[in-house]
């Protein structure tokens, strides 16, 4: 009898959507960004995607001495794929958000695939007061953002990681977003089977129905065939709903306090591992096995561990 399908959960541990107002859960400091990783990790994620966050007050950074102290305690405690962002904050020049990934030589990056509208400013109709300065400014100012990641930024952060030896969870807003990976894998700047995550929910993206999400895979079918690793994030409240139906067509899933601050309606999720815990229930009730991360390594021709620097 062939064995189970092995599906891989990714948490996004913390990010710069959210702000540290928006939930006491939301970790901040680099010791509680380790310790979320690592419970996330023993919940059953087998990658962890991180961000930093600046000690004093939260904001979103990419100072890679930001990220030092939480990527040792996580390197000595797990054996998870680490995920650094590329993405950083929309906010953030392009040579900015490149720089822990470039520092730390991770055994995967995420990059995002195409400049887009990032609409963040919905979220001030939702919550009215903010601990931190920087936080309401933050949100209000998407409504004249945007997102960059021209072709020549992805080109360049696709030459970086192949001489580092960093594959890319690549993050698709949008049904262009494939098409411009379509691009580059013809040019011959992307190896092996790319690792695609279908980002839906996020206001100047792709909607999170289950019609979207049905579009990007036949899309991505059309364009890939069977030759590409899908994982699905649904933003929002979209978070557990559409990972349970790309999960049943076949995808793997991505959860974590990044994506979503919630655990059901209205209930804010206490832990990135609840968040982990309750999507291996539903992958297990589903009959599938959840990936270990040395499994994911396999499935996504990830280096190896020992190959990253840090």
């Amino acid at each position: 009898m062939a064995g189970k399908r092995k599906t891989i959960i990714t948490c996004a541990v913390t990010g710069a959507i959210h702000t540290p107002s928006m939930s006491p859960h939301l970790p901040v400091s680099a010791d509680d960004i380790a310790e979320a990783a690592i419970g996330a990790a023993q919940a059953g994620a087998a990658i962890l995607h991180l961000h930093a966050r600046h000690p004093e007050d939260g904001r979103p950074s990419q100072e890679p001495e930001h990220f030092l102290p939480f990527l040792q305690k996580i390197k000595a405690a797990t054996d998870a794929v680490i995920n650094i962002t590329t993405g950083g904050s929309p906010h953030m020049s392009v040579a900015d958000r490149m720089r822990p990934a470039l520092h730390f030589k991770p055994e995967l990056a995420s990059l995002n695939m195409g400049s887009m509208n990032f609409g963040l400013f919905p979220m001030l109709d939702r919550f009215k007061s903010f601990q931190h300065e920087w936080e309401r400014k933050h949100l209000e100012n998407s409504r004249n953002l945007i997102f960059r990641n021209t072709y020549e930024d992805i080109e360049a952060i696709l030459r970086s990681g192949a001489e580092n030896g960093t594959r890319f969870e690549f993050e698709c807003y949008d049904i262009g977003h494939l098409y411009n990976l379509a691009h580059f894998m013809d040019r011959g700047l992307i190896q092996g089977p790319p690792f695609i995550q279908s980002v839906f929910g996020i206001l100047g993206g792709i909607g999170p129905d289950p019609e979207d999400l049905m579009h990007m895979r036949r899309t991505a079918d059309r364009l890939f065939g069977d030759h590409y690793q899908w994982s699905i994030l649904g933003a929002g409240r979209n978070q557990i709903s559409l990972a349970t139906i790309g999960a049943a067509m076949g995808s793997n899933v991505r959860v974590g306090l990044e994506d979503s601050l919630w655990i059901g309606p209205g209930i804010l999720a206490p832990s990135n591992a609840e968040q982990v815990a309750r999507m291996r229930t539903i992958l297990e009730a589903l009959n599938l096995e959840v990936a270990t991360p040395d499994e994911a390594r396999s499935m996504l021709q990830l280096k190896g561990g020992s190959q990253i620097g840090f």
